[in-house]
């Protein structure tokens, strides 16, 4: 069918979809839609087959179906997490969750077109841009739009970033942590950091090997820093019990970890997100730091729940920090608002996405 009839086609499709933003992440996929706010949230892991290539339970092994699988699976069944430090490592698993997603949103409907909006880290490649709109436009977008994720996650905690004021986002997600000054709908200075929150999980295996000779998998590493993990001091400090594999023996064994030890394995990849942060603030322009002596930082992401961070990033840079209601929302958020003030925010598209 030539293009020229398929645009009208697309246009009556369109009609009948859901227009979505995305936040494409290394650990967690959030969807958000217009009017009705989150309405996923699911871990970025796809079981396949390894011989077939094809996605278990006729597709709908994706989330949180997959990430209960994960290092748990026969020799058969591999448990995938397609996007590696936020930029797409596996095209044809990213385009089989992607396709899921959208399928999820309109309730399982075949033929539909949403536009869609989709975040990416800051500095990713023309190659790796292409690769992210390709794979949503073969699993079903009508059309795709890409913004950076510091600038998703501005807009998506009302920062001021279509005003001529500075202001300093810190998105620590799973696979990177992004930081930009934002100013008239604008990154001044931004920088991508491949360090964070699963960086810290690594942190906290390497510890537990090291210090107890107890091997734990990243679902468990999760779970102590959630619970106990911490970037400063705890008016009550914690401890909890962890299950694993005996490093010498390789028997299953249970040991106690404390807060305050975690603590100290998490120190380095806190240290290096602070000192990226820090690289930041001195690119800034003069006038750009007079505002953030004020406004200081803002803490999004996943890594931004860690206990105690905000006070880490102030103590060690001298600014004021914060972390930002509903931390983990904030870029799926700002995608949403993007898609619905495009007029606004076109100054933020490529001129490839806005063709």
């Amino acid at each position: 069918m030539p293009a020229n009839l398929l645009k009208p086609f697309e246009w009556v499709l369109g009609r009948f979809s859901v227009d979505m933003g995305i936040d494409l992440g290394t650990a967690n996929t959030l969807v958000s839609v217009r009017g009705r706010g989150i309405i996923l949230n699911e871990p970025s892991v796809v079981a396949v087959n390894k011989d077939t290539g094809e996605v278990l339970l006729d597709g709908m092994a994706v989330g949180n179906t997959a990430k209960a699988m994960l290092g748990k699976t026969p020799g058969a069944i591999e448990a995938v997490r397609p996007l590696k430090h936020g930029v797409i490592a596996d095209f044809d698993v990213t385009e089989k969750m992607l396709r899921y997603f959208i399928k999820k949103v309109h309730e399982d409907r075949h033929w539909v077109k949403p536009r869609v909006v989709i975040a990416v880290p800051v500095g990713i490649t023309p190659v790796e841009r292409r690769a992210v709109i390709h794979s949503a436009e073969r699993a079903g977008a009508r059309k795709v739009y890409l913004i950076d994720e510091p600038m998703a996650a501005g807009i998506g905690v009302g920062l001021p970033v279509t005003e001529p004021r500075g202001s300093l986002i810190v998105d620590i997600g799973g696979g990177t942590t992004e930081i930009a000054v934002l100013s008239l709908a604008g990154g001044v200075v931004a920088t991508s950091l491949r360090k964070a929150g699963d960086d810290m999980d690594e942190a906290i295996i390497n510890h537990l090997r090291r210090q107890h000779n107890l091997l734990i998998g990243e679902q468990t590493a999760e779970r102590v820093k959630l619970t106990i993990g911490s970037a400063s001091e705890m008016d009550q400090e914690l401890s909890m019990e962890v299950k694993g594999r005996d490093y010498i023996t390789g028997l299953p064994r249970r040991t106690t970890v404390t807060s305050i030890e975690v603590r100290e394995a998490l120190s380095y990849p806190v240290q290096e997100i602070c000192e990226a942060i820090r690289g930041i603030l001195e690119e800034a322009p003069p006038e750009i730091s007079a505002d953030l002596c004020d406004s200081g930082v803002t803490l999004v992401g996943g890594g931004a729940l860690l206990y105690g961070i905000a006070l880490a990033v102030t103590e060690q840079l001298g600014v004021p920090a914060r972390v930002a209601d509903e931390p983990l929302s904030a870029v799926a958020r700002g995608t949403s608002i993007f898609l619905d003030n495009l007029e606004v925010f076109s100054r933020v598209l490529t001129a490839e996405e806005d063709a």
